[in-house]
């Protein structure tokens, strides 16, 4: 006869209380590791240049140079740059979720022949690199005439994203059919009921999409380094090319006080909807 060894209510506690230590422990240790780079990048720029590339590392500035942020201002056009990118990133991110939204509620809330095939296409899509797509794409706008211009772009974000068109289709899978036919019995149109019964109940996912298609205007570097000169460029390329001394050389610490302020949006951002962000990737879930 095999005993079956119990645990008392004492034991069983500490046993918990160590398994949420251990839990907290892990996460303290990973969440330290993360926030490393951030916070070489914190000290970083307000150093000197002199103390930058010390050996031994000098952790802590000697002097803090706070006038690092104050150059970043001088030696560039910062804020006119930093606000061209941002109406660019807004305007994409608008034209991009209305585009795909309804692209995902169509495919989510009627079934016509070749759905399901062009839907295929779509998700096929996604395992297709950008950049494998770049030269051709540079080729057409090159041939019409719009590069050095912000047509790309907004081009783009009509035609929608395939993966924003994904999280929204599963999104709109969830919604209840029942809402959508009481809807239709008072006399909605598809339109209507997509823009006052959808929309206003898909937050959480048009938080994410908004988010995510704004940060990639403002983190990308490559697509304006092709498409654009250097008088109407954003700012992922004026953070590269702006900070160099005379002889080329790069101002590392005024490098470091600009990639500061240039996080600082995204982070912002992303501390006042990561809880629309999280549910929204969530909820889209792997319906149908």
């Amino acid at each position: 006869m095999i005993k079956v060894k119990t645990i008392n209510p004492t034991q069983a506690y500490i046993l918990k209380r160590f398994n949420r230590f251990m839990q907290y422990a892990v996460l303290v240790i990973v969440g330290l590791f993360l926030f490393m780079p951030v916070f070489w990048a914190l000290v970083s720029s307000i150093k000197q240049d002199s103390e930058y590339m010390t050996y031994p590392i000098h952790l802590f500035p000697t002097i803090p140079q706070w006038a690092n942020y104050v150059k970043v201002f001088q030696l560039t056009n910062f804020l006119q740059v930093a606000q061209r990118t941002f109406l660019l990133g807004i305007t994409v991110a608008i034209l991009t979720t209305i585009s795909s939204s309804m692209a995902g509620y169509a495919f989510a809330r009627y079934q016509v022949p070749g759905n399901k095939r062009l839907f295929s296409i779509i998700i096929a899509l996604l395992i297709v690199p950008g950049i494998v797509l770049l030269i051709p794409q540079f080729i057409v706008f090159a041939r019409l005439k719009l590069t050095n211009t912000y047509w790309p772009w907004i081009l783009g974000a009509l035609g929608g994203s395939s993966y924003y068109i994904f999280l929204f289709r599963q999104f709109f899978l969830a919604f209840p059919k029942e809402l959508e036919e009481a809807a239709e019995v008072d006399g909605c149109g598809p339109f209507r009921i997509y823009y006052q019964i959808f929309m206003p109940n898909a937050k959480p996912i048009l938080a994410t999409v908004m988010i995510f298609a704004f940060n990639g205007v403002w983190g990308d570097y490559l697509t304006p380094l092709i498409y654009l000169n250097e008088d109407k460029t954003l700012l992922g390329v004026k953070m590269v090319t702006a900070f160099v001394n005379p002889h080329g050389i790069p101002y590392q610490t005024i490098s470091m006080a600009a990639n500061v302020i240039y996080v600082l949006p995204l982070i912002v951002i992303f501390f006042f909807a990561q809880k629309h962000i999280l549910k929204g990737v969530i909820t889209t879930g792997l319906k149908g």
